[in-house]
């Protein structure tokens, strides 16, 4: 048998490898026809069990998947180029557009209008483009407008709601899965009271409207009203959270949660039973509110009902019916006897008690999938949520249609209105925050990096309008809550 030379071994191999790229290139470049051929004789020889018809149809499938990444990758090619051609326009004026090079001071007092022109041109030019490197271009403007001020962090499990004392002192309260309610000095971030009366999840804390007084619901099936007295600690100096490496979006792994071990609230007072139970449900109770005034409560429960108690006999004034399937929030207004509770049945509902002898009801449908939240803003608006990955402003007056809509790429969970300035906070489940107006113009995203923001989904946000430091708070099952600085003033110039 003729033995081949090494000569012709060495031919033979780069011969195969020069084959073997040029299929490459021919599978990158061909037409569908082509490409969908090749993966067919690629597969020929390979033993299958599956019959011909659906190996055909997964190859088509795949096909297509390729080829939209074949697309994204030229489109981000262009965009990189494009931005590598203003970055020197930009560099030749001696200024840039790396967040990681301008200090925080820069970004607030020098916020250069080429850089403004810049952002607003590329966000005009490639706003249906998906890429990252649009949305880390525009993070210089983010972190100068929304800054993290503190993290509270003690709870041992997922915190599904967080509220802000209405009197004086004001303090934050965290709702979590971990059957504990917590109370937090804003200002140093330490625990002042630990509510462990519950024996379920406490989905939910609201304070009352004058008095020390709050009001949880739990998964016990019971919602608790119970005082609370704080002192709160001498403010330290605050570490400043803004000084981030690296790129604005990093990725996480359920590994990256604050550990549960350094628990803050170990050392606090602990409140360990109620002034008052209201215990009417059937099943999860899974928020509670006060109506103004706060003589009354209302409560809204996975027995697809809600309750509405008086709160110094804790007898049931009404029960309110309806809801189709499992209830996710219940809202009152801050002026007027009006209640609004959501449901997984797409719709959420308005009860109007302002008629001490009736109350009627008015059903909002618009929605495509469960509505997790429906809060009051001034006047008449009523702003909604849901998992349909859609917020609508509604006017109750006009209950046919939504007067906007706001259309996001995750699912919304509790949303809170700053009533002041009239700006939605839209938590979300893929761990991002947005901010936007009653109109439904998106305003700006709060930073999320390696070293701040959330590292799971983000449950519930809440506005402080008059609080000096901090002034939106967000919680998330990450086991924390973020106190943000939003520069409001700013954010609306922006707009």
């Amino acid at each position: 048998m003729p033995i081949e030379s090494g000569s012709c071994a060495s031919a033979r191999q780069a011969k195969q490898k020069r084959k073997s790229h040029s299929l490459s290139i021919r599978r990158t470049n061909s037409s569908e026809q082509e490409r969908a051929g090749l993966q067919r004789d690629m597969l020929e020889g390979q033993d299958s069990k599956l019959p011909s018809a659906v190996r055909n149809t997964l190859l088509e499938l795949f096909g297509q998947i390729e080829r939209e990444f074949e697309n994204l990758y030229i489109e981000n090619l262009e965009l990189r180029r494009e931005i590598d051609t203003l970055n020197e326009r930009l560099a030749g004026e001696g200024q840039t557009v790396d967040g990681a090079e301008l200090s925080k001071g820069q970004l607030k007092t020098k916020a250069s209008h080429s850089t403004s022109q810049l952002s607003q041109k590329l966000k005009t030019t490639y706003k249906a483009s998906t890429s990252k490197i649009v949305s880390s271009f525009k993070t210089t403007t983010s972190r100068a407008i929304c800054q993290l001020v503190k993290e509270y962090v003690g709870h041992r499990d997922g915190i599904w709601d967080v509220s802000v004392a209405k009197t004086q002192p004001v303090v934050l309260g965290t709702a979590s899965a971990d059957h504990t309610a917590l109370l937090w000095s804003i200002e140093t971030g330490k625990c002042l009271v630990k509510y462990v009366g519950h024996v379920g999840s406490v989905n939910s804390i609201k304070f009352h409207p004058t008095e020390q007084v709050a009001l949880t619901a739990s998964g016990d099936q019971t919602a608790h009203i119970w005082r609370y007295i704080v002192q709160l600690p001498t403010p330290q100096p605050t570490a400043d959270c803004n000084q981030v490496s690296g790129e604005d979006e990093v990725e996480f792994s359920d590994k990256d949660e604050p550990d549960g071990d350094g628990d803050g609230s170990s050392d606090c007072p602990t409140v360990r039973a109620p002034l008052t139970s209201l215990k009417s449900h059937q099943g999860v109770v899974i928020a509670a509110d006060w109506l103004v005034g706060g003589k009354q409560a209302v409560t809204a429960s996975w027995d697809r009902t809600a309750n509405l108690y008086d709160v110094e006999t804790s007898e049931l004034v009404h029960s309110l019916t309806g809801h189709d399937q499992e209830l996710t929030h219940c809202c009152t207004h801050p002026t007027q006897r009006l209640v609004v509770t959501s449901s997984r049945d797409t719709t959420f509902r308005l009860w109007d008690f302002r008629d001490p002898s009736i109350h009627s009801v008015n059903v909002f449908q618009g929605h495509t999938d469960t509505v997790t939240s429906a809060v009051f803003t001034v006047g008449d608006n009523v702003v909604s949520g849901s998992d349909d990955r859609t917020v609508k402003v509604w006017d109750l007056k006009n209950m046919r249609s939504p007067i906007a809509t706001i259309r996001t790429d995750s699912a919304v969970n509790r949303i809170n209105v700053c009533v002041g300035q009239r700006i939605i906070a839209l938590p979300h489940d893929n761990r991002q925050v947005r901010l936007f107006d009653m109109s439904g113009v998106r305003l700006a995203r709060l930073p999320r990096s390696n070293r701040q923001g959330h590292r799971r989904m983000v449950c519930c946000s809440a506005w402080c309008e008059d609080h000096p430091i901090c002034n939106l708070f967000t919680c998330g099952f990450d086991r924390q809550a973020i106190g943000w600085n939003i520069n409001i003033p700013a954010l609306l110039q922006e707009k």
